[in-house]
């Protein structure tokens, strides 16, 4: 196995502000293998989540229903998703009860308005107290580093390290061709 150079801090910031708006899936992914590892107690905390455009089928869904983040309160207790609730808080749902087969194999058919007013009206009844994920230290493509795994989902996702307070995820989900790319930025403040 060969060693990838390593960017610093500056250089992902650089990247990213340079490709937030889009960028090839094979460009994602080598910057990915180009980042530092996270270890899985740096992701104690909770994060606020966005998308990276990569031109997967899955881009922009979740912020299409208020997708507002991730937190991690310790190895088994994960809230894989947070989603905005009516005073704007976040709020944990499960996502055991996410039609995932239709969301990757029609995900065109998620982003339509009736079907997210519908989701909308919805979601309150997914809300939980429980954690849905665990966190774990995985190897992933040849390094080891943070991960969540869902408890009733076939995903998982694998972090990497852009800066102190920010982190990218490649979601691997079993039938998707390739990683979903997201970012997280620490957001602990109430």
């Amino acid at each position: 196995m060969t060693t990838i150079p390593q960017l610093s801090d500056e250089a992902a910031a650089r990247w990213l502000a340079d490709h937030r708006s889009g960028v090839a899936p094979e460009e994602a992914l080598a910057f990915f293998d180009g980042l530092p590892t996270v270890p899985a107690a740096d992701m104690l905390g909770r994060w606020r989540g966005s998308g990276l455009p990569t031109g997967s089928r899955l881009d922009g869904l979740l912020e299409a229903y208020g997708w507002y983040g991730k937190e991690f309160s310790g190895p088994e207790s994960v809230h894989p998703l947070l989603f905005a609730g009516r005073s704007g808080r976040p709020r944990p749902v499960d996502p055991a009860w996410i039609p995932l087969s239709l969301l990757r194999d029609h995900a065109g058919l998620a982003g339509l308005w009736p079907v997210r007013t519908v989701v909308g009206r919805l979601r309150p009844l997914l809300y939980t107290n429980k954690p849905k994920a665990r966190l774990r230290t995985i190897e992933h493509r040849g390094v080891t580093t943070a991960a969540m795994v869902y408890d009733a989902l076939p995903i998982v996702d694998v972090f990497r390290r852009i800066g102190p307070d920010a982190v990218i995820g490649a979601m691997d989900m079993r039938g998707l061709p390739a990683p979903f790319f997201f970012l997280l930025e620490r957001d602990d403040l109430d």
